[in-house]
């Protein structure tokens, strides 16, 4: 599965939630979707995607699929843990490439043997699913996305090594301002 494939199917099911989506998928996200429910978080340190989307999904009770990386993870598997003991509605999908991807392409601690399955099990998350294939992928995800969560998606992608850091969309104050219009706050 490639990673525009990947995100291509979350686009196609992803319904009226929040997608909050880091690092590499930022650049990939805006061909797929471009709607004030969309925030791109190009953070200055990488794995505080999934405590962002927890934060949002418990402020306002609406269904967050928060997208990360491996690498972002890895650098926060703590969250893991904080998402289970926080029931809400939040989905954490997991793209593994096995690479810092746009870093520089360095491969990820542990690439190809990391069981982010069962991390996600062992912090306690109830709803654990992993998909290496777009087809099941496909045929899984409108289920699995309208699960109320918490729960965590694993991806595994092809890497590709060369690409640079993304740029948001839009500046951050603009990408702020619409959300909180499409959330109905002010």
């Amino acid at each position: 599965m490639t990673h525009p494939d990947a995100l291509a199917v979350l686009a196609a099911h992803r319904g009226d939630r929040v997608v909050l989506t880091t690092m590499g998928s930022v650049g990939l996200w805006p061909a797929l979707s471009d709607t004030p429910l969309d925030f791109a978080y190009i953070p200055s340190s990488m794995g505080q995607g999934v405590a962002l989307g927890l934060g949002l999904a418990l402020a306002t009770g609406r269904g967050v699929i928060a997208v990360t990386g491996d690498g972002s993870l890895l650098m926060n598997l703590g969250c893991l843990v904080t998402v289970a003991n926080h029931p809400a509605p939040l989905t954490v999908v997991l793209i593994d490439n096995g690479l810092y991807e746009v870093t520089g392409g360095q491969d990820v601690a542990g690439a190809g043997r990391t069981d982010y399955a069962g991390l996600a099990r062992a912090a306690g998350i109830g709803r654990v699913h992993g998909f290496t294939d777009v087809v099941l992928w496909r045929m899984a995800a409108a289920e699995l996305l309208s699960d109320p969560g918490p729960s965590f998606v694993w991806l595994k992608v092809q890497g590709e090594r060369g690409h640079k850091t993304p740029s948001p969309p839009r500046p951050m104050a603009e990408q702020v301002v619409r959300l909180r219009a499409a959330l109905g706050r002010s």
